[in-house]
Order: structure tokens, then sequence, then C-alpha cells
């Protein structure tokens, strides 16, 4: 597999981010409950911020072109890592059937946030902006610890 560039990194992590983004939005939308559509609306802002703050990471880095080992190497790599099943259940109809209830769709946001961790720590050894990578990481580490407590609050 050849080198992968920081902004393309980057750039695979902000679709990721969309996702979670579209989720947590609809979460907001399928609960009748103002304080849990509050807390998932927040959520998806962060998420917002999340993928703005990503973009200017990716503007401030200046990166060489991936070095794919056959044509169209890296396309199909990131269909592979953003076509999973996690992001396939966040359509609406398999969203109300999974997320019953407030501490079942924050269990599913800390599985998205960990799916970003392990996609962003597959890449480490790709890209020679390692820092960047890590800042990254350090964002959804962050977003576990934020829902974690999320968590524990609601199970009280």
């Amino acid at each position: 597999m050849g080198i992968f560039s920081t902004p393309e990194i980057v750039d695979m992590g902000i679709e990721k981010e969309k996702k979670r983004r579209d989720f947590y939005a609809n979460v907001a939308l399928a609960f009748d409950d103002k304080d849990i559509k509050d807390l998932f609306s927040r959520l998806a802002d962060w998420e917002e911020t999340h993928i703005k703050k990503f973009g200017e990471i990716k503007e401030s880095i200046k990166d060489s072109q991936s070095a794919d080992s056959y044509p169209g190497e890296l396309d199909d790599y990131i269909n592979v890592l953003l076509d999973d099943t996690l992001y396939k259940d966040v359509t609406p109809a398999e969203f109300k059937k999974k997320i019953t209830t407030p501490l079942s769709a924050i269990q599913y946001g800390i599985i998205f946030e960990k799916d970003a961790i392990l996609f962003f720590n597959e890449f480490l050894e790709h890209t020679p902006r390692k820092e960047v990578i890590r800042q990254l990481i350090k964002e959804e580490k962050q977003h576990i610890i934020y829902l974690a407590e999320l968590k524990k609050k609601l199970k009280r």
C-alpha cells in the first residue's frame, strides 16, 4: 500500500465526522424528551465544529500526493473504510429499530467515536505527519469521554 498524504487522511476523517453529525441529528429528532433532543443537537453541533476544525487542519498542511500501488488504490481503500455497517445503520428506518432509548443512542455514539480512533490509528504508519493524526485521535477521545460521562448521568 502506498503512502497517504495527511490531507487525504483528514478528508476521510471529515466524511466520518459528517456521518456522526447526521447520526446525532437523527437521534435528536427521534426522541420527544426536550433534554435528550437538546443533548443530541449539541452533539451534532460538536461534530459540525469538528468538521470545520478538520478542514482548518487540512488547510494548514501541505503534503505530496499519495503513492498508489495501483491506479485507484486509494479510492478503493477509502470506500471500504467509509462504507461499513456502522454508517449504513444510520438510515432512518434502521435507526428507529436500533436506537430506542437515550442510553442506546449514547452507546452507539461511543461506538462511532471508537471507530474514528481506529480509523485514524490505521493511518499513523502511512503518513509523515503523525502529529496531525495524533491531534485528530485526541479530539475523538474527548468525544468518548464526554459520551461516557453522559452515559453515567443517564444511568443515575
